[in-house]
């Protein structure tokens, strides 16, 4: 692996080009942190795909990806004397040291459980007005009710035994089948939202990320059809033109893959 000082020599080299770029490029010297925002939120998605792909190589590429992104924007602070990467790299610091007293003072901790308390109220003395206001209003509704719950849960707000947060699930399906009978589609998706906030809730106690079981279960889904499809159109054959009983005998061979 590299020494730290090649880690270094590295950094200053990105430093280095990104500089160059700003001066030199027409396309970087046209770029605002507007404009790289959805950028950065489509390589972020592409660092995700590679981490649940397993694929290291690529892994270590969209990272590359994402710190050039970084970089990108302090250059835009520097420019405007608001801020540079050193006030982003010392903020960060700082912020880990105030967060981790039970490293760098004298607070004493017994498990991981006990450190995000710690570090969800050390958030409020900061001046945050709720747990919440760290949780960001753009992400996934799966992955944002994911971590309001995680939130939550870091100051007390919780469950004490899994077996209550099934014993919500199932009383949130039995709720939902009761407006399905009324037909009331406003109260329906309401219900049904209710249903999907109590499984990912249980998804927590089960050490499963909700998001990511259920892209493994989305990747799961596209294989099986892909192979359906290179089936039928073996047959010279139209999915629309099988029956469900056809199909799903390539289904069944699909699972076996």
């Amino acid at each position: 692996m590299s020494t730290r000082a090649t880690k270094l020599q590295a950094f200053d080299r990105l430093l280095t080009i990104m500089d160059e770029l700003r001066e030199q490029c027409p396309w970087d010297q046209k770029q605002t942190m507007e404009t790289l925002r959805p950028l950065t939120i489509e390589e972020t998605y592409e660092l995700g795909d590679a981490i649940l792909d397993a694929d290291l190589n690529e892994v270590k590429g969209e990272l590359g990806d994402l710190l050039l992104h970084i970089v990108f924007y302090a250059k835009i602070g520097s420019e405007t004397n608001d801020f540079d990467i050193s006030d982003v790299i010392n903020g960060i610091c700082e912020k880990l040291i105030h967060r981790h007293p039970h490293i760098y003072s004298d607070v004493e901790v017994k498990d991981e459980t006990e450190v995000k308390q710690n570090w969800e109220n050390l958030k409020l003395k900061e001046g945050k007005k709720s747990v919440l206001e760290g949780v960001p209003k753009s992400l996934p509704a799966l992955v944002k009710a994911s971590r309001i719950q995680e939130k939550v849960a870091g100051v007390g707000f919780d469950w004490e035994h899994s077996d209550q947060v099934w014993d919500k699930v199932e009383e949130e399906i039995g709720e939902l089948k009761e407006e399905i009978k009324n037909n009331n589609q406003d109260a329906i998706e309401d219900e049904f939202g209710d249903v999907l906030f109590s499984l990912i809730n249980y998804a927590r106690f089960l050490n499963i990320n909700p998001d990511n079981a259920l892209e493994r279960t989305n990747k799961k889904f596209v294989k099986r059809f892909k192979y359906l499809e290179k089936k039928a159109k073996g047959l010279q054959k139209s999915l629309s033109d099988m029956t469900l009983a056809e199909m799903d005998v390539y289904w069944e061979e699909a699972k076996n893959l």
